[in-house]
Order: C-alpha cells, then sequence, then structure tokens
C-alpha cells in the first residue's frame, strides 16, 4: 500500500512554536545609527510644561520610547533580496527569548547578531529556490498549521496570539516564520529526502554493530562439549588413554549416540548435567581452540571432532549455525496499531485549501454521527484501501511514512486526525485498536534503515543549504556587525 512506504522526513513546524514563551528583553536590540523611523506608539504621552522639571516617570517613558527606534538600512544582500536592520534586529531578540526560556546564557550580541544574520541570509536562498521551483503554499495550510501548534502547547489560536503579543512578537511576523517553515520543509523533501539512498552493506553493518558484533562474521554457532582432563603428572601412556576415550566419544556421536546423554555421563566440565551445551556464541566468544577445530566446517550441522588442549581432551558437536543479527534484533515485543484512513490528493482541481475543508467536514460529520468513517471512505478515499473502508490493517513501527505514524500515535481506539500531510497527500487517521505482537528480523532491518536514515539526513541537509549558500550572491555590509 502506497501509503505507508516509508520515508526519512520531519516537520519542522515545532520549532516556530519556540518564540512562544519568555519575556522581552528591551537591552538586546544594539544601538544603531544611521536613518531611524520612529515607531508610534499607542498613546502618545503629554508633554511636561515649560517649566517643569523632568520627573522620573518622565525619563522612564522616553528610555522606553527609545527602544521603539529601529533602522531602516540594508545589512545583508542576497542575490535579488536584502536583509534589513529590522528583520535583523527583530530576529535577535526573538532568539534572546527563546535561549532565555530555556535557561541558555546569551553570547556576546556581535556574535549572536552574526549567528541570526547567517540564519536569515541561509531562509533568502531557501525562499528564492522554492519560487525557482514554483514551491507555494496555500494560507489555508498556514492556518492549519497555527492551529496544531496551539493544540501541541494546549493552548486556542486567540491565546496563542495573546502569548505572542505578551512576548513582543507580532502575530504577522510568527504566521510569516510558520509559513517559511512549510515552505523550507516541502523544498527539503524535493531536494534532499527524496534522493538520500541507504546501501545494504550500510545496513548489515549497523544491525551487525547494534547485535554486538565487532567482527565481520556476524553467524553464531550452537556447540556442545565433553571435557576429558588429563590427570596431573599422568605419563604419555595415560593420557593416551584420555585421547582413545575421547575418540571413542566422538565415533559413538558420530553414529548417532545423544551427545548429551555422553557428556553427562563422561564429561567433567560443570556444565556436564545440562548436555555439555555452551549454547549460542558467535567467534569472538567461542575458545579460539574450539573455534579453530570448526572453522572450516562452521556450515557443517553435527560435525564432531576432538582437540587437546594443554591439559584435556575435548569432544565438541556443532549443532547449528544461524545469523546472529537476525537472531539478536528479531522477536522482541512491539506495539502494533489496527488503523484506518480517508486519503485525498492536492490537484489543481482540488487545490489545497479544498482538500482540508473536505476532510475537516467529513471528520466533523462523523464525530458528531451524521456520518460513517468507513462509507466516507469508500466514498472520497482516493487510496486502494477504500475498497475496505480505509482499513490498512495492523501497522508496526517503522512500516508508515514519519508524520503519519506521528500522528497515529497520539490518537486513542476511536479518535480520528485533523488533517494530516504526508508526501501522499492529505490523511484522515483512525485508531482502532492496539496489540503487542514479536517483531521480525524484516522489521528490524526497516529499524535499522531509519536510524541511518535519520543519521544521514542532518549532514545532506546541511551539505545541500553549504551548496545554495555558495551558489548565491551574499553580500554582507562592513557595518552590519
Amino acid at each position: 500500500m502506497t501509503t505507508i512506504i516509508n520515508r526519512s522526513s520531519r516537520a519542522a513546524l515545532a520549532a516556530s512554536c519556540l518564540l512562544i514563551f519568555g519575556q522581552a528583553v528591551a537591552a538586546d536590540a544594539p544601538n544603531t545609527v544611521r536613518e531611524t523611523v520612529q515607531m508610534p506608539s499607542a498613546a502618545p504621552a503629554a508633554a511636561p510644561a515649560p517649566d517643569a522639571q523632568p520627573t522620573a516617570t518622565d525619563v522612564q517613558q522616553r528610555a522606553s520610547q527609545s527602544t521603539l527606534q529601529y533602522v531602516d538600512r540594508v545589512v545583508a544582500v542576497v542575490n535579488t533580496d536584502v536583509v534589513t536592520e529590522y528583520e535583523l534586529q527583530n530576529r535577535v531578540r526573538q532568539v534572546a527569548i527563546n535561549l532565555r526560556q530555556q535557561n541558555i546564557n546569551l553570547p556576546p550580541m556581535p556574535e549572536l547578531r552574526r549567528q541570526v544574520l547567517e540564519r536569515l541570509i541561509m531562509e533568502k536562498c531557501l525562499d528564492q529556490r522554492a519560487k525557482e521551483l514554483g514551491i507555494r503554499v496555500d494560507e489555508r495550510m498556514v492556518t492549519a498549521s497555527i492551529e496544531q501548534i496551539a493544540r501541541n502547547n494546549k493552548l486556542t489560536v486567540d491565546e496563542l496570539r495573546d502569548r505572542l503579543s505578551a512576548d513582543g512578537v507580532s502575530f504577522s511576523a510568527f504566521r510569516g516564520q510558520v509559513k517559511d517553515e512549510i515552505v523550507a520543509q516541502r523544498l527539503r523533501e524535493r531536494e534532499v529526502d527524496r534522493k538520500l539512498t541507504i546501501p545494504e552493506s550500510e545496513v548489515d553493518a549497523y544491525l551487525a554493530e547494534q547485535a554486538g558484533f565487532t567482527s565481520g562474521d556476524t553467524q553464531e554457532y550452537h556447540m556442545q562439549h565433553i571435557l576429558l582432563p588429563i590427570p596431573s603428572g599422568a605419563s604419555d601412556s595415560e593420557a593416551d588413554d584420555v585421547g582413545d576415550l575421547a575418540e571413542r566419544l566422538a565415533d559413538e556421536a558420530r553414529e548417532g549416540a545423544d551427545f548429551s546423554s555422553l557428556a553427562a555421563a563422561n564429561s567433567k566440565a560443570e556444565d556436564a548435567m545440562s548436555g555439555g551445551d555452551l549454547g549460542w556464541r558467535d567467534a569472538s566468544k567461542l575458545p579460539s581452540l574450539f573455534w579453530k577445530a570448526i572453522e572450516e566446517h562452521r556450515t557443517q550441522r553435527g560435525y564432531v571432532t576432538v582437540v587437546r588442549s594443554s591439559g584435556a581432551f575435548h569432544v565438541i558437536k556443532l549443532l547449528d549455525n544461524r545469523d546472529g543479527v537476525k537472531a539478536k534484533l528479531a522477536g522482541a515485543p512491539v506495539e502494533q496499531t489496527h488503523v484506518r484512513h480517508i486519503l485525498m490528493f492536492v490537484s489543481d482541481l482540488t487545490p489545497e485549501s479544498e482538500v482540508v475543508s473536505r476532510l475537516n467536514d467529513i471528520k466533523h460529520r462523523i464525530e458528531n454521527g451524521a456520518a460513517d468513517f468507513a462509507t466516507m471512505a469508500r466514498l472520497t478515499s482516493v487510496d486502494n484501501s477504500a475498497t475496505r473502508g480505509g482499513d490498512i490493517g495492523w501497522i508496526s513501527p517503522g512500516e508508515s511514512v514519519p508524520e503519519f505514524e506521528a500522528e497515529m500515535n497520539k490518537l486513542a481506539p476511536g479518535q480520528i486526525s485533523e488533517p494530516i500531510r504526508t508526501q501522499y497527500g492529505y490523511h484522515l487517521i483512525q485508531v482502532l485498536e492496539r496489540r503487542k505482537a514479536q517483531a521480525s528480523a524484516d522489521r528490524s532491518r526497516l529499524a535499522a534503515r531509519m536510524a541511518l536514515r535519520e543519521k544521514k539526513l542532518a549532514e545532506a541537509v546541511y551539505n545541500w543549504q553549504r551548496e545554495l549558500r555558495d551558489r548565491a550572491y551574499v553580500e554582507i555590509r562592513r557595518d552590519a556587525l
């Protein structure tokens, strides 16, 4: 089913809500010169009488008004666009609020301005590239994203607006940043995420590392042994007698005698009463003497041989071999989710705003009892699961794309999600039930591929952004920092 083909991408909208909390710090705005624009205050203070001395309140009001002065000048040119001092000061202030909210000490102001300016330059590069490729975001999508941010912070949109205002952040600026985040995410999906590949050899190496294998051999071997010590101070003939016994026991084992019984009757090892069972071990955890004895026969199940150490003879039997990675990573219980969904595509005939509106209407009708989810899926979903009422079946972790899985995991059985966007379109998701199940080696491999993708994605995104930055014409004015 197309909607559960995995892809590594992650929505970046959550970063926008970091600007919600904190206290405004007027002192963060650096002193500037050049041409200034006086921003109007809500209510101008009355002028003092000609002969009156300024009071402490007058001084405080004038100081407060001075913080409303912003420099309207260009600090950087990015291709055909510019970064203004107003943009830079506003973003520096927002970043300062965010850092202080997280109890992070602010760096020196020149360093903070330099970092923020580089971020703004990169945003200009991304925005210009998105426009080149014709990537646009519908305003309804921006509204839906802001509503989701508010819900994630247990706020209404009006409460979110009030919080932003209290922190000195205009709602329009916040909305613009959310829109920019969505555009950047879609651009990244197109230029980075879909082109990122993970070779099978890297998956193999990752699984081996996770399973604790340090060598290239990830096979494990199940062995039994019989320990026949040579008595201390024994003569050569007495030692030969022990060796002869070892050979006789090996012959009996080769002829079909039960090795566990032979071990219980003859072995002097502590594990004799458990049939001399060594369990499953990889080559690095086997006694080197035993490994050398079976190395050339490691695929020969039932192989029996005799080896001599400095003080004993050993009869060893190779019972079986297996892929140690699969054995170690498979079998852990996982939570599976029985889920169904309604999928709609965005197209020229059905733009994004209409798709979101239709799905919201369907959600409300189902929740109000005016419609049935399965019926609406059959009537409206474009996925091939529509004939089954949108039923996808049981999904294990890692089998759906990240956005779908993240939203699915938030839902209680019976609950319906808001319209959620993935690379396939918009979904309404309903969880039917959950259960515990045993993981398979294939799922472990899929999880490994996702983990590797996440590790590589950050580097790939960084390299891609640096390429955009290097290709752009950027001029930072000398007095900008």
